[in-house]
């Protein structure tokens, strides 16, 4: 991705990626909140193979886990949204 298009010129609006799709994000919001205006509430597939995703949207249930720029276990509802962020769902325990 480059950098004109992750970040419009307004300095507001950018874009992240989600399973290779891309996201637009505001400034300030979670990934949940993004991903979620964005039509997308499966953020993670549990153990069992649910898919599962923001429950309480304030960091205490861990459901919206992801696995963020390659790092796993990252809240979504806790995690401000970047320019350029690479984020999957994570799949069971990591």
């Amino acid at each position: 991705m480059q950098d004109d298009q992750a970040i419009s010129h307004d300095g507001q609006d950018f874009v992240f990626l989600f399973e290779g799709e891309t996201v637009p994000a505001r400034r300030g919001q979670s990934v949940a909140a993004a991903l979620i205006a964005a039509g997308t509430s499966a953020l993670r597939i549990d153990e069992a193979g649910h898919f599962k995703g923001l429950l309480c949207g304030i960091g205490m249930c861990f459901e919206c886990r992801c696995r963020i720029n390659g790092v796993p276990d990252q809240r979504a509802c806790m995690t401000e949204a970047e320019p350029g962020m690479r984020i999957e769902r994570q799949q069971g325990l990591v």
